[in-house]
């Protein structure tokens, strides 16, 4: 029996997929994803630097071209779908969002730590000002108990998200656990609710459906699951195990599997499997766009990646501390040198 229940699939390939990618997406294959989406029948896409508007920088990485060349392109080969952007307070600013709209996106997620929804007020305000489906993104959603969670919810949505989301940033979850987090927020707000994984523990397809099951109706994925760390839920598999449970999706699985398989397949720099490192994110819960970051620092001092993801979970790091990696590193090179 069909499920009739509605909700959204939003692919993150064009802005999760850009850590994986090093931030280096061409305008090619970006309107060739963009068009590829459209066509089979996806709403909202999102496109920008990994780290959001603005996030072009020496902390988080240049972009090989600008994202507002990237945004306009991907609107231009849309007919019916929609671009996302997303915008993290403290390193995208007012006039990044409106030069993205001006550019042709039409939502905007403002993405907090978890505890600290309270520095968003301004960005959803502006968004529900300039006319943008307005939501509320809540990272590293383990690190903080359900009632802190259901609190930081009710000030995205006081301030006027209209969807808010609850976002498994390091794939640390387990199915209970976002259960738990989706039924409370579900219960808690009026607004939608929406769950973005991460694969680090390979419980990205398992934790979104517990997500659906507990009432989120926006939920994320990416084509080959193509993200940070070990990636996303995968969106192609995503459409056929819903078809499965029998929710009419409204994506087309043969289209989305071309667009999967025949471009996003051909640019990727790696194939998104769970290795050392990112099962490691998964289980001492670092943030998933630290793998590059952690790898590269790991070379350079001549120590085990591993360690310092360890470290970086004890310290409780998150989005923005990406400098801790480079000391982290620096100190376990030190401590081998004395240990030598």
């Amino acid at each position: 029996m069909e499920n009739k229940r509605s909700f959204e699939i939003l692919d993150v390939t064009l802005r999760d997929g850009s850590h994986a990618m090093k931030h280096a997406f061409t305008e090619e294959q970006v309107r060739e994803t963009a068009r590829g989406l459209d066509q089979a029948g996806v709403s909202y896409f999102e496109v920008s630097h990994g780290d959001g508007l603005g996030g072009s920088s020496l902390q988080y990485g240049f972009s090989q071209v600008d994202e507002l060349e990237l945004i306009e392109a991907a609107a231009d080969e849309c007919k019916n779908a929609k671009v996302s952007v997303l915008l993290i307070p403290g390193i995208g600013i007012k006039e990044d969002l409106q030069n993205a709209v001006k550019a042709g996106a039409k939502m905007v997620r403002v993405a907090t730590h978890v505890t600290e929804a309270d520095v968003a007020a301004q960005h959803i305000a502006l968004g529900r000002e300039l006319g943008l489906k307005t939501v509320g993104f809540l990272m590293m959603a383990h690190m903080a108990p359900v009632e802190k969670l259901v609190e930081q919810a009710k000030l995205f949505e006081s301030y006027g998200a209209e969807i808010v989301y609850v976002t498994d940033s390091a794939g640390y979850l387990l199915p209970h656990e976002v259960k738990e987090r989706v039924s409370a927020l579900r219960s808690e707000l009026s607004c939608e609710i929406g769950f973005h994984g991460h694969n680090n523990l390979s419980m990205a397809m398992a934790n979104t459906v517990a997500a659906i099951e507990a009432g989120a109706t926006y939920i994320d994925g990416s084509l080959r699951c193509l993200g940070a760390g070990s990636g996303n839920t995968q969106t192609e598999v995503m459409v056929a195990v819903l078809e499965r449970m029998g929710f009419h999706t409204g994506i087309d699985l043969f289209k989305i599997m071309d667009v999967a398989n025949k471009v996003v397949a051909r640019y990727m720099q790696r194939p998104q499997e769970i290795t050392g490192s990112s099962l490691i994110m998964g289980y001492s819960g670092v943030y998933s766009s630290f793998l590059l970051h952690t790898q590269a620092a790991a070379q350079k001092f001549g120590v085990d990646e591993r360690d310092i993801l360890v470290e970086l979970g004890r310290m409780k790091a998150v989005g923005g501390q990406e400098d801790l990696i480079y000391d982290v590193a620096a100190r376990f090179a030190e401590q081998k040198k004395t240990l030598v």
